[in-house]
C-alpha cells in the first residue's frame, strides 16, 4: 500500500481505468439537452458534433462517468456543464429517476447499445436547458435540431453506439413521435 495522499479522489489513471473496465460496469449518466415552449413541451433536441478516436464525425448527447463518492445529481451537473458551457442553465430533474437505464456492452448486439472499450451502464436523463450553450472539451459544436429532425434516419446514422436508438426513446417518453 501506498503512503502517498489521494489528491484527486474519485479519479482513476488511464491504467486503472482500464483494468477497472475489463473488470466491472462502469456507472455513467447520459443528458438529452432540450430546449422546451411555454407548455413545457420540447421544440427542439441539442445534439453535440464530435470527432471519435478513430476519426469519425459523429452526434452524441451528453454523457460521463460518474465519480467514486459523487450524487448522481452532482454528476449530471458537471458534465452538462463540462460538454454545454458554464452558462447553459440547465434544469436537472427534481427527481433522479432516469427515462431509461441503457446498458452498453463491448460485444455487439447484447442490447442496442455498444462500446467496445467496456461494458457500462447508463442512467439516462431529459435535461431542459434554457441558457447559452457554448460546446467545450473534445465537442467541435452544438446543433439544435427538432424533434422531427434528430429523429431522421440521416440524424440518426450520425449517432453511433446507440446514441439514436436511447434519443428515440427520450422522444417516446416526452410523448413525441420517432419516425
Amino acid at each position: 500500500m501506498s503512503d502517498m495522499t489521494e489528491t484527486t479522489p474519485g479519479w482513476l489513471s488511464s491504467d486503472d481505468l482500464e483494468q477497472a473496465r475489463a473488470r466491472m460496469p462502469i456507472l455513467y449518466v447520459e443528458a438529452v439537452p432540450v430546449r422546451v415552449d411555454d407548455n413545457g413541451e420540447v421544440v427542439s433536441i441539442g445534439l453535440l458534433l464530435g470527432i471519435g478516436p478513430d476519426g469519425t464525425v459523429s452526434r452524441t448527447l451528453v454523457s460521463g462517468r460518474v465519480l467514486h463518492h459523487e450524487r448522481l445529481r452532482d454528476a449530471l451537473l458537471r458534465h452538462l456543464e463540462k460538454d454545454l458551457g458554464p452558462v447553459a442553465l440547465p434544469r436537472v430533474p427534481v427527481s433522479m429517476q432516469p427515462f431509461t437505464v441503457a446498458e452498453y456492452f463491448p460485444t455487439h448486439g447484447v442490447t442496442p447499445y455498444h462500446d467496445p472499450r467496456q461494458h457500462a451502464v447508463s442512467l439516462a436523463y431529459i435535461v431542459p436547458v434554457t441558457g447559452d450553450c457554448r460546446p467545450r472539451q473534445d465537442a467541435l459544436d452544438l446543433v439544435w435540431f427538432s424533434p422531427q429532425e434528430a429523429a431522421s434516419p440521416a440524424v440518426q446514422s450520425e449517432m453511433p453506439g446507440g446514441h439514436g436508438f436511447l434519443l428515440r426513446q427520450a422522444l417516446a417518453h416526452v410523448g413525441l413521435s420517432a419516425s
